[in-house]
């Protein structure tokens, strides 16, 4: 795996529904090495950090492979790298093969994979088709987000690798299937076993708690 383009983005204002909105989803590909710091890429801003950012959203990654479906599907050849929100476009990223907990150096820095990505409604703002929220979420390749464990720095050319494989098989899509594919077949030992992975983020253990009705002490 490399890095084909590192993006980022300022908080931008638009109009969706006759009401303003502040988002950080239209990253732009940048030349520049970027620095990755605990919390975020340093240059990249999140509007909504109750929803985007923080420890366990630091760092967003999504495939280049995954594009030419999306160009395809949308009927829209000029996807640029970021239009999905990704601070990384990376080559041949395969959520099947990338487990929650996996270690990944990308550039110097040290991340860990930590939850499958939920899209937004920004999402639909930033591919322009009121649609691709359904389609996103059918699709099960969602990117990975991840915490740092190692702050460093990367540009576009570096590897990304896996260091360390996690002593599980709860991989990103399909924590992300068992849990949004109603005809899913043993959804609900995936969600149960996930939810005994420690590296798993808050965010998606409270998310499978509520789908099994768990009740937590």
């Amino acid at each position: 795996m490399k890095i084909i383009s590192t993006n980022i983005s300022t908080i931008k204002t638009v109009i969706y529904n006759d009401k303003e909105v502040r988002t950080g989803i239209f990253k732009i590909p940048t030349i520049e090495r970027v620095i990755i710091e605990e919390l975020n890429v340093v240059g990249d801003e999140q509007a909504d950090l109750v929803n985007h950012g923080g420890v366990d959203k630091a760092v967003y990654a999504f495939s280049h492979n995954h594009y030419d479906y999306w160009k395809q599907t949308l009927g829209n050849e000029n996807l640029a790298s970021g239009i999905f929100g990704e601070n990384f476009t990376v080559s041949n990223l395969d959520e099947a093969k990338i487990h929650i907990g996996d270690h990944v150096r990308i550039g110097t820095a040290l991340l860990e994979v930590s939850q499958p990505r939920v899209p937004c409604f920004k999402l639909a703002i930033a591919l322009n088709n009121k649609n691709s929220l359904k389609l996103f979420t059918q699709n099960y390749c969602t990117g990975v987000y991840f915490r740092v464990l190692e702050r460093g720095v990367a540009q576009t050319g570096d590897n990304v690798v896996i260091e360390k494989k996690a002593a599980h098989n709860i991989s990103v899509k399909k924590l992300f299937q068992a849990y949004f594919d109603k005809k899913y077949f043993g959804y609900e030992n995936v969600l149960l076993e996930a939810l005994e992975v420690p590296e798993l983020a808050l965010e998606w253990q409270e998310k499978i708690q509520k789908k099994l009705s768990i009740k937590t002490k």
